[in-house]
């Protein structure tokens, strides 16, 4: 899945029980193995996305689309805060014909609820290819606590994840 920047959904999703592995990257694009640079200069067509595996037993899929939905604002076309641009748009990559289903049943009761007054402009496409952002976007937050970025940016989203979802979420040390 694709909301913003992947230094921030990496941080967020590899925070809750059930989720074994979050790698950031591309998808979403025209040209295979892309760099950082090449899908900022808007000529591929990735988003910056997440790779998701988990434990279906631990964590519903609906469940990681409920946190997805809660910790971006889906509503923005090709944006999340002050990253702008096409490389930064909401996106679901369907593995199959059920999550695709999962995804736009959870789109249309959201937009049947009201929470968002602007409409959900997710897109729902099939997964086609993924790859693997370059080593030093890893686990980014880990490494850059201090970072303005990390600090103004991703940790009030981990802050809304512990409280919107506390229940959901590992303890620090499992992380």
């Amino acid at each position: 899945m694709a909301g913003g920047c992947f230094w921030c959904t990496e941080a967020i999703f590899k925070r809750l029980k059930g989720v074994e592995d979050v790698i950031p990257g591309y998808a979403g694009g025209t040209r295979e193995n892309p760099t950082y640079d090449q899908i900022h200069g808007g000529a591929t067509g990735h988003a910056e996305s997440i790779q998701i595996t988990f434990d279906p037993k631990v964590i519903s899929f609906e469940k990681l689309l409920k946190v997805f939905f809660k910790l971006h604002d889906p509503t923005t076309k090709d944006r999340q805060g002050n990253d702008v641009g096409p490389q930064y748009r909401s996106v679901i990559f369907c593995h199959d014909e059920k999550q695709k289903e999962i995804a736009e049943m959870l789109i249309k009761d959201l937009e049947d609820s009201g929470v968002y007054t602007e409409p959900i402009v997710t897109e729902v496409v099939p997964y086609t290819a993924f790859y693997p952002a370059e080593p030093e976007h890893r686990e980014f937050y880990e490494r850059n606590p201090n970072s303005p970025y990390c600090m103004f940016v991703i940790d009030p989203k981990i802050t809304k994840l512990y409280k919107e979802f506390g229940e959901d979420t590992k303890k620090e040390e499992e992380i």
